[in-house]
């Protein structure tokens, strides 16, 4: 008998809605607040977001339809498949049962691009015609580059500067589709500037992307730019949660229930988020299920961070948010998982751990190139950095179950290819990449700052 390597969806099985985890949490999330210390209105976020879009940001409905029009764009290449990675369990020798969700599949080569449509289009909708965003690695700003470039919006991309000069083909595939790819910090903002006339050799991060994101949106005079987020925050979340919605109808095709363990690699939050909110819906009503983010050692935000109100981006000019935090000024080291580089977590993520919902774990960059390495030369995929990580922690769950004898199903979420991103597998093949963990002296460093901020409930 033939075995079945990959499930997919007809179009008729394909989910609907999307699933907010908000109103399902056992304790309340805490709004996000001003300068003031005082909650933020929507009216006050209308500068950055569309309405349409800070609607669903601040939802408790537990269930959003997906517009029609929406849909028609993700067929492009959804439903992405469930794998069962046959070859793997076979190397590694463990009784469990290895499935991932293969979101590289899509154009862009990333889950990114399931919540860059749907921005992209609520964003037109209400008339904008322009989109600033940031970038990492480069799989968000390609994702919104391609999104804009289908729904007809122009698009701007700060990318964090370490990984503009390692990942050249990033800011090319950008180009391609449209999109203008700047290295960050630039000289094109009064932030950008800023920094690098205090810090003119600094690699960038995240924060300081979203800076110069936010500020080239609220600064444009005729009021028809916003800014785009890939991560962190709830309406981010929510779009990507069709990834577990459609997970849960492929495991029933492989004759399998819930699955032991579900794991997704944590920057922000969006491809975890996507794959195991479904999931902890299940585990809040019964279900017995481990689930687990893993972050890098070098920017252990939930492994080693404090639940705290931050800035979401560096110049601080986002509201300040309920989430585990290394601190909004915090630099992480230029490590090749350029999309894992944020101080932040997603607060509805920050929420979920504050509550015991998961697991976290972090782990080294050079385990997680040997796992990407594995996972290449038996499954036949090259992972994005920023996967390898799941895949490691998929393999050390693997290894658990083969030294417990157990039979267990493990599911992770391959959120990325990383045929862009070679430079770092060639470090690591030639011996040139180092392990790194922060010590207490620079993990504390940068939290001095928010001793005065607002604490969470």
């Amino acid at each position: 008998m033939t075995r079945i390597k990959k499930v997919y969806l007809e179009a008729n099985e394909m989910p609907r809605q999307w699933y907010n985890l908000a109103p399902d949490l056992p304790t309340p999330m805490q709004p996000p607040l001003g300068p003031d210390g005082k909650p933020i209105t929507p009216e006050m976020l209308a500068p950055v977001f569309p309405m349409n879009l800070i609607e669903q940001e601040v939802s408790t409905e537990r269930w959003i339809d997906i517009p029609e029009e929406i849909l028609e764009m993700l067929a492009l290449y959804r439903a992405t498949p469930l794998v069962r990675a046959y070859e793997l369990e076979a190397a590694l020798k463990t009784p469990a049962r290895i499935y991932y969700k293969n979101e590289s599949v899509s154009p862009a080569g990333s889950h990114k691009l399931n919540t860059a449509i749907a921005q992209a289009w609520y964003n037109k909708q209400f008339g904008i015609t322009k989109l600033t965003t940031e970038t990492g690695a480069g799989q968000w700003g390609s994702a919104l580059a391609q999104a804009c470039a289908l729904i007809g919006l122009e698009c701007k991309v700060f990318m964090v500067r370490i990984s503009f000069d390692q990942k050249p083909f990033r800011k090319l595939l950008m180009n391609t589709y449209g999109a203008t790819c700047i290295a960050s910090p630039s000289n094109e903002t009064n932030t950008g500037r800023e920094i690098l006339a205090k810090m003119p050799d600094t690699p960038g991060s995240l924060g300081i992307a979203i800076s110069e994101a936010v500020e080239a949106a609220v600064t444009d005079p005729e009021g028809k730019t916003r800014y785009s987020l890939g991560s962190v925050l709830n309406h981010v979340m929510l779009h990507q949660t069709i990834i577990g919605l459609e997970v849960k109808k492929q495991l029933a095709k492989f004759g399998e229930k819930n699955p032991d363990t579900v794991i997704a690699c944590v920057g922000g939050g969006s491809n975890f988020a996507g794959i195991s909110f479904p999931f902890i819906y299940e585990k809040l009503h019964g279900a017995n299920i481990d689930i687990i983010p893993v972050e890098p050692t070098s920017c252990p935000t939930l492994t080693r961070g404090p639940f705290l109100y931050d800035h979401g981006d560096t110049a601080k000019m986002t509201p300040l948010l309920p989430m585990y935090t290394l601190g909004h000024s915090f630099i992480p080291e230029p490590i090749h998982a350029g999309g894992l580089r944020y101080h932040g977590m997603s607060p509805l993520v920050s929420a979920a751990l504050r509550d015991k919902l998961i697991n976290p774990m972090a782990i080294d960059q050079i385990e997680c190139y040997e796992a990407g390495i594995l996972f290449a030369r038996t499954e036949g995929i090259v992972p994005a950095p920023e996967t390898t990580h799941a895949i490691a922690g998929a393999i050390r769950e693997a290894k658990k179950a083969k030294e417990e004898g157990k039979e267990k199903v493990i599911l992770f979420n391959f959120s990325g290819h990383g045929l862009m991103d070679m430079v770092g597998y060639d470090k690591y093949l030639t011996g040139k990449l180092v392990k790194h963990e922060m010590d207490d002296e620079e993990l504390f460093k940068f939290l001095k700052e928010l001793e005065n901020y607002p604490k969470p409930q």
